[in-house]
């Protein structure tokens, strides 16, 4: 099986050529042209993120993909990740079938809890409830896949009897992923509903992943299913050489990330850790050759079958994402096909 290489992004809002913050709606036009590029370029997915904060201007991320999928051809569309706890299972199989329909059958969905909580008060539910909101809408979102009249009970919501759901899918089916930060019990969970995993892979050396990987393949030859693709999700940027990437990504890279630490308690990131990180750690940046040879080990050690690169980096400009897609696309996503082999 050939590697698949994608690209993500969470709409971050970016800066202008004036050094001031675009408005969200100029971003999520922006965030359109990265798309249509990654599909020139040979891109093979685009994951566009959920959020409802100031910083990150996507908050539907079907209606951005529905502008994508009219824009291209080829390049596979989905979430990354739609925050399933706050939301309708239902209505979200809605929106991607109908995305799905609009895109000739290039639509997925990775669902997860999401690693903010902004969407539970806006939408009405409790933090208390987190788990319990995530693992029932699961349960009913399963069954919806299944594109048969769906019958289900529980304690979030009125009980569904007989309930046909549409549209269907063309194919009869829908990718979706399960979207995992590393708990031995989401692994098991996305074997146990036969959903393939992503890993978001955000900080330290990706090798420690490997017992996740192993668990969940062990866990879905035991439970009689048949093997499914692990993908890993990890930050990165890819410039002409390794000195202009990590100076390019550097002092936006920082601004976000301690913007997002100073919510989380952590310590404001120094150019020594970002730099550690990038030796040893799960940040892909430098030259094509360098983000190569980083992936390509990446996916060997953990036995993945996609990779996606998260690209977009707080207000790290559009012009910078661009040239980094066309890099990542043209150059690297080759690279790594031949050393995968």
């Amino acid at each position: 099986m050939t590697i698949e290489l994608g690209l993500d992004t969470f709409g971050d809002i970016t800066d202008g050529p004036d050094g001031k913050p675009l408005h969200a709606a100029q971003v999520i036009r922006n965030l359109i042209e990265e798309a249509v590029l990654a599909d020139q370029a040979g891109v093979d997915f685009i994951g566009v993120g959920e959020h409802h904060r100031a910083d990150f201007a996507v908050t539907s991320p079907e209606m951005v993909l529905a502008g994508i999928a009219a824009r291209t051809t080829r390049i596979r569309l989905g979430s990354a990740v739609t925050v399933l706890s706050s939301d309708d299972p239902i209505r979200v199989f809605q929106r991607f079938s109908t995305l799905d329909a609009i895109s000739n059958g290039r639509a997925e969905v990775i669902l997860g809890r999401g690693s903010f909580i902004e969407s539970f008060p806006l939408f009405g539910f409790d933090l208390k409830q987190y788990d319990e909101l995530f693992n029932e809408k699961l349960e009913i979102y399963a069954e919806v896949l299944k594109q048969q009249p769906v019958t289900w009970q529980g304690q979030t919501r009125a009980p569904l009897k007989n309930q046909n759901v549409y549209p269907k899918t063309e194919s009869g089916k829908l990718t979706t992923w399960i979207g995992v930060g590393g708990t031995p019990e989401s692994v098991v969970r996305a074997a146990h509903y036969g959903m393939p995993m992503m890993l978001a892979i955000i900080g330290g050396d990706p090798k420690r992943f490997a017992p996740f990987a192993d668990l969940y393949r062990r866990a879905l030859n035991e439970m009689g299913k048949a093997a499914l693709p692990l993908g890993v999700h990890s930050h990165g940027f890819v410039g002409e050489t390794d000195a202009q990437a990590k100076d390019d990504l550097w002092p936006d890279y920082k601004r976000m990330r301690d913007k997002i630490g100073s919510e989380r308690g952590w310590p404001p990131m120094t150019r020594q850790a970002f730099e550690q990180e990038i030796e040893h750690g799960s940040l892909y940046v430098g030259s094509p050759e360098t983000v190569a040879r980083k992936i390509a080990a990446t996916t060997k050690a953990l036995g993945v079958d996609r990779f996606d690169l998260k690209y977009s980096a707080g207000p790290l400009s559009h012009d910078k994402m661009m040239r980094s897609i066309e890099l990542y696309g043209r150059k690297v996503i080759p690279l790594v096909r031949d050393m995968v082999g």
